[in-house]
């Protein structure tokens, strides 16, 4: 068991923590969220004793062992399967004792030791985690220097998973993992047989691989038993009770102290507004939660562009002399939203690099619109940044004509206030870092959107904010990521890369994630072929698309004027005396847009199911 009781810590007379308490059971799964520079990592460290508490205890069973993955494995000459061996240092030091002992009280120790730490299987324990992460036999048994900095911290991460410590801490661990990667971590960190804590801003993992949610906020740390989207849901629910609290307390407050004004200087009321200063002294104030700041991204909407916007026929691509994708047929048309799938090297970010015109076509053929604009980010392109520069000055380098106002407003529109524009980028966090290049990569207004794990660096609100952003962005997106919320809630169809080339993935993500999770197990047995439905055209499909739009776009417009007039209805003095037929007749057309609203629903469900049908035919 964990137990954190009362702790404070500063940083530079900051303060982190102030009295916070937490109990974590042994065996528990929990995922520790809160805003960025709240302390989630510092407070890591307190737990691992490398930073002293300010007050306060942090309390852990004797001689329990702490892991986690602080840098990436050293670039040695050892091999992978060696380096992870290592890591569970017991073993390492028991096998190399069995190899010089001579006494034998001392070896029959040492060898019921390694029976108890099941020994004799770690090989096969760590070869299976490695492969999980990505690593196939092959590449189990080359040097680390091999491998670049990413690559070595899966390293880094396989061998504290090898090692089982008590208590596993991990800090964003799904930074440096692809989807598969991030799917395999989840499932084994479910069968995980010791305590985890784990800082992600994956909502999938956080819905998943834990069962509770610690979250750090206003220097404080509050357990919620259940996954993220259960946290999400209570806390919402508890800051609406505390802000209707206060807010009645507030017309409490305000009901007194009228009265208290009206009548202080009344001899015959003086002694009862005395008694309500009294109460007024006493009332325990309840503040109402502040508000999260929103998090926004603001996307320049292009022109719209005669389908298709970019085809390939036949084409082939690769690097040199050697060809990773060919026998390429693909179309792209400005409202496509496409989800890249595919194991580690199977060539998403080779098919990226070839859309965005940053690989050259070694066969076929590739036609695209004369005036397409293509907006390209990928995660090394945050690495690439001017560390010495301010965002600021990265968009007067693409906008020189540009007032500074303007380009304030553009910096702005992504989540980099005022104090950010003029803040040299060596100082912004990761995700400010991340916006940046993401409004770099759109500030052409591009027709075409093409996002190699944009949301690394990204917290949870802001990635709810791309998703956003990317639903009312009128241009096409090609996306690769390992969220699958992101991935569920902005893809409509799926591409496989895969063997050398790409295919429609004509099953949904759940299926996808499922292959991922089986992909050992033998494949099921093909059912009966069935009558085959007619594939629905090209033309049909948008015309589907369209009608789609048109139904929601109307929704949309019912849904504002039953806010407006909800708004007229909530007004207190539409309930006075004498206007009781003005009342009527605002509950009558309340009613009328209540029965649109339905209908427009029904309209836009239909319609749903139209274009899901023909999708699934496709």
């Amino acid at each position: 068991m964990l137990r954190i009781e009362d702790i404070s810590y500063s940083v530079e007379g900051r303060p982190l923590f102030e009295g916070a308490s937490a109990t974590i059971p042994a065996g528990h799964k929990v995922g520790l969220v809160g805003p960025n520079g709240a302390g989630k990592t510092t407070l890591f460290r307190l737990i691992r004793g490398e930073l002293t508490l300010d007050g306060g205890v942090i309390d852990l069973p004797a001689r329990a062992r702490i892991g986690g993955v602080a840098q990436e494995a050293r670039a040695s000459d050892v091999s992978l399967i060696d380096t992870v061996l290592a890591a569970d240092t017991e073993r390492a030091d028991l096998m190399a004792e069995a190899e010089t002992a001579t006494d034998a009280h001392r070896i029959a120790e040492v060898q019921t030791r390694l029976v108890d730490i099941d020994a004799w299987s770690a090989e096969a324990r760590a070869a299976s985690i490695l492969k999980g992460l990505g690593f196939d036999e092959a590449a189990q048994q080359r040097p680390c220097s091999a491998f670049s900095g990413g690559w070595r911290m899966r390293v880094a991460l396989a061998g504290v998973l090898f090692a089982e410590p008590d208590l596993l801490l991990l800090d964003e661990p799904t930074n440096y993992l692809d989807l598969e990667g991030a799917l395999w971590l989840e499932s084994y960190l479910q069968r995980y047989p010791h305590t985890v804590i784990v800082i992600s801003h994956d909502r999938g993992l956080l819905n998943r691989a834990v069962g509770a949610i610690l979250h750090l906020e206003e220097r404080k740390l509050t357990l919620y038993q259940g996954a993220y989207d259960t946290f999400a849901r209570t806390r919402a629910e508890r800051r609406a009770v505390i802000a209707a609290m206060a807010r009645k307390q507030d017309d409490r407050r305000a009901h007194l102290q009228s009265f208290v004004d009206r009548f202080r200087a009344t001899a015959s009321k003086a002694r009862q507004a005395q008694a309500r200063v009294k109460m007024l002294e006493k009332m325990e104030r309840i503040t109402a939660p502040e508000e999260a700041a929103k998090r926004v991204f603001s996307f320049p909407q292009p022109d719209m562009l005669s389908p298709p916007i970019l085809a390939l026929e036949e084409a082939s691509t690769g690097y040199g002399d050697t060809v990773v994708l060919r026998n390429l047929s693909l179309r792209i048309d400005q409202d496509d939203r496409i989800a890249l799938l595919g194991r580690n090297g199977q060539g998403k970010s080779t098919l990226s690099k070839l859309l965005a015109d940053r690989l050259e076509l070694m066969g076929g053929t590739m036609a695209r619109s004369s005036k397409l604009r293509i907006g390209y980010f990928a995660q090394h392109q945050v690495d690439e940044l001017h560390l010495d520069e301010t965002p600021l000055q990265h968009v007067q380098r693409e906008r020189p004509d540009s007032p500074p106002s303007k380009l304030r407003a553009l910096l702005a529109g992504f989540g980099l206030g005022a104090a950010q524009a003029e803040t040299e980028v060596a100082r912004l966090s990761g995700g400010q870092k991340a916006r940046l290049s993401l409004l770099l990569a759109t500030l052409d207004a591009p027709h075409l959107l093409i996002l190699d794990e944009p949301t690394n660096h990204l917290d949870i609100e802001s990635r709810e904010a791309l998703v956003e952003a990317l639903t009312a962005y009128s241009g096409a997106v090609i996306l690769v990521s390992h969220d699958m919320h992101l991935l569920g809630l902005v893809a409509d169809r799926l591409w496989l890369v895969k063997d050398g080339t790409v295919t429609p993935y004509e099953d949904d993500l759940d299926t996808y994630r499922t292959l991922l999770l089986t992909q050992d197990k033998p494949a099921k047995p093909e059912k009966p072929a069935a009558p085959k439905p007619r594939k629905a055209t090209r033309d049909e499909l948008m015309a589907l698309r369209a009608e789609a739009r048109k139904c929601e776009e109307r929704v949309t417009k019912i849904e504002d004027m039953r806010e407006k007039l909800a708004a007229k209805l909530a007004n207190p003095s539409l309930y006075e005396e004498g206007r009781a037929g003005e009342l009527e007749t605002w509950n009558r057309k309340y009613a009328e847009v209540m029965e649109g609203l339905h209908r427009a629903e029904a309209m836009w469900e239909r319609a749903l199911e139209k274009l899901e049908g023909a999708q699934r035919q496709g």
